[in-house]
């Protein structure tokens, strides 16, 4: 799921001007935008192309969008809640949001060097820190937020904002450029992907309910990038205990290496019994939310691969120690994404695969074909031509919200110290008036 190396409109010369944002560029976009210590926004663009899978039918993205503002700087920080994975949804993050005592954020945010405070939120933890409660999407909204503005205080970019963690074999090497995989998703005909969405590095196929159209879908795919491509069939929890062996044996036997979350979330017991049986190795993602289900996999040998996407798994900071945790038990791991993520998220995913080079692969998002106008710049770039990922230019994350984001501003908070109020609604474009 990835984002494109096509120029937005205005050029060359307008894309390298957005890549130098900085604080006084920063101020003029926001110039005109609702102003606040902190603005809210629920972006529900339409998706140029659905994306289809077992757990869900997506036709726009559903994030919400934080902008803290202090001392003249601004964070960006973005969450994708989906209830099918970790029970949030848009608004009930948005009612813990108003619940949070954002204060205690700007007390520190003002008292305490920047480079200091990072270094405690790198040992401590984000939620420790400024002692807030509350489930993942809520600690990603604030955390990639607040780490982004240290971030532009500090001149540092994401991955240098997450710290490099080490690997088996020492501290990651510097790379240029990461492969990231390509998605099979339902609304694309296995024929027209391969046709189209190649080079191909690492390769998910979304289930269907038919295990035989699943089954021509990897031999399709086996046969077309041989046998040094890993493929794997992502059920989205879709099996069953009694139909997953023999799900397993024929995607086994269509050429297969891996199956991702097939059973119902948290069926620990049952997925040990599958690997064992399988031949076919399992990746966990709806499972995998914390550390305790981290713990809980390999005490009951459920996996042999952990997805890990920031924001199901609360934050940049907090999916760095579950790769931590993978690593200490000899447990492979990709970094995955939200399906339409619009901005800080994107990059914040980024900056964690350039951080972590050893993962088994990397999504990297759509945005380039489901979105024709997005409400961050400079937009997120795939080199589509190679299928790689290069990191984030610039401070932060990267990434600054546009005009376009701002008929999504739904709360302000208008000082440190107040209450969060709604913002009047702006027209949206014709497209964007239903939803």
């Amino acid at each position: 799921m990835a984002d494109t190396a096509v120029e937005t409109k205005g050029g060359t010369a307008a894309l390298i001007a957005d890549r130098t944002v900085d604080r006084t560029a920063d101020r003029a976009i926001h110039g005109t935008a609702v102003e606040g210590a902190a603005v809210l926004y629920r972006v529900r663009l339409p998706m140029h192309a659905r994306f289809d899978h077992p757990a869900a039918r997506r036709a726009a993205s559903d994030s919400l969008v934080l902008r803290l503002t202090c001392e003249g700087t601004s964070g960006i920080g973005e969450c994708a809640p989906r209830p099918y994975v970790t029970g949030e949804s848009g608004e009930s993050v948005m009612a813990a949001l108003r619940g949070t005592p954002l204060h205690r954020v700007f007390a520190l945010l003002r008292g305490e060097p920047p480079a200091e405070l990072l270094e405690r939120i790198r040992r401590e933890g984000f939620a420790e820190v400024f002692r807030i409660t509350g489930q993942n999407n809520l600690l990603c909204l604030l955390e990639t937020a607040v780490l982004d503005l240290l971030g532009r205080r500090l001149g540092l970019g994401g991955a240098e904002l997450i710290g490099a963690g080490p690997t088996p074999d020492g501290p990651p090497a510097s790379v240029a450029a990461l492969p990231v995989s390509q998605v099979l998703d339902l609304s694309i005909t296995a024929e027209e992907f391969l046709a189209t969405r190649g080079p191909f590095h690492f390769v998910k196929i979304k289930a269907s309910d038919d295990i035989e159209r699943d089954a021509r879908s990897v031999r399709a795919v086996r046969a077309h990038v041989g046998h040094g491509v890993p493929v794997m069939v992502d059920a989205n929890m879709s099996w069953t205990e009694a139909t997953a062996l023999p799900h397993a044996w024929r995607l086994r036997d269509a050429g297969a290496d891996y199956v991702e979350e097939p059973l119902p979330k948290g069926s620990w017991a049952a997925l040990g019994v599958l690997r064992r049986k399988a031949g076919l190795k399992i990746m966990l993602d709806e499972s995998l939310c914390t550390l305790d289900d981290a713990r809980t996999a390999v005490e009951t040998g459920a996996c042999d691969a952990f997805n890990i996407r920031v924001a199901k798994n609360g934050g940049p900071l907090r999916a760095a120690r579950l790769i931590e945790q993978a690593r200490r038990h000899g447990i492979a791991f990709q970094i995955g994404v939200q399906v339409a993520e619009v901005g800080p998220l994107i990059n914040a995913g980024r900056a964690l695969a350039f951080c972590h080079p050893d993962a088994l692969t990397v999504e990297a998002g759509q945005s380039d074909r489901f979105f024709p106008e997005m409400i961050v710049s400079p937009r997120p770039v795939v080199d589509r031509r190679a299928n790689t990922l290069s990191p984030a230019p610039g401070s932060g994350f990267g990434v600054s919200l546009n005009g376009a984001a701002e008929p999504w501003a739904v709360l302000v908070l208008p000082d440190e110290n107040g209450s969060w109020q709604p913002v009047a609604p702006t027209p949206r474009p014709a497209a964007h008036a239903s939803l």
